[in-house]
C-alpha cells in the first residue's frame, strides 16, 4: 500500500518505479467537466474518487461501511488517480514543483474521527513521489456524502514548470 519511507533523490518519475507503482490510466470524468485545467504555473484538478476503470472502488461511509484501514487505500487509489491525471496532462510528472494544497474529503458516519490517519495515506503517497519538499497544505473534511457514493474524493492544486 502506502510506502512509510522518505523520497529518495531523483525525479517523480523515478521514485515511482522504485515504489514499484504502474500507474493506471488518467480516469475519465464522471459527468460534465474536465479532470484537469492549467493556469498560468498552477494545474487545478477536478475532485479524485476511489474508482478504477471508471468503476467506484469503494461505496459507502467510513465508520459504517469501512474501517481505517479501508479508508486509507480509498484515499491511496484516490491519490493514484491523481498521479494519472497528472502525467496525462504534463507528459511527465517530473514537471511538477510543488504540490500547494491537497483537500481531503471523507464521507463518515457517526463517531468517527480518524479523520487525520485516513488522509495520511494520500499525504504519504504524494511525499513519497515527489519528496518531502514539495509536500502540500492540507485540509481535511468529514462530509455526509461524496459522488455516487464513495467514501473519499481529493482535490488537489499543483505548481508546475511552465
Amino acid at each position: 500500500m502506502v510506502s512509510q519511507r522518505a523520497s529518495q533523490p531523483g525525479g517523480a518519475e523515478h521514485r515511482l518505479l522504485e515504489l514499484g507503482i504502474d500507474l493506471t490510466p488518467a480516469p475519465t470524468p464522471f459527468g460534465a467537466y474536465v479532470e484537469s485545467v492549467q493556469t498560468g504555473n498552477l494545474l487545478y484538478l477536478s475532485g479524485m474518487l476511489p474508482a478504477v476503470g471508471h468503476e467506484p472502488k469503494f461505496v459507502g461511509r467510513l465508520g459504517k461501511e469501512f474501517d481505517v484501514e479501508q479508508g486509507r487505500e480509498a484515499a491511496h487509489i484516490a491519490t493514484l488517480n491523481v498521479l494519472s491525471t497528472v502525467r496525462k496532462h504534463l507528459g511527465s510528472l517530473d514537471k511538477v514543483t510543488k504540490v500547494v494544497k491537497l483537500a481531503v474529503y471523507l464521507a463518515t458516519e457517526g463517531d468517527f474521527r480518524a479523520h487525520p490517519k485516513v488522509a495520511d495515506a494520500a499525504s504519504e503517497l504524494l511525499r513519497d513521489v515527489f519528496g518531502a519538499d514539495k509536500l502540500p497544505v492540507r485540509i481535511v473534511l468529514g462530509v455526509a456524502s461524496l459522488p455516487l457514493g464513495m467514501p473519499v474524493e481529493l482535490e488537489v492544486v499543483l505548481e508546475v514548470k511552465g
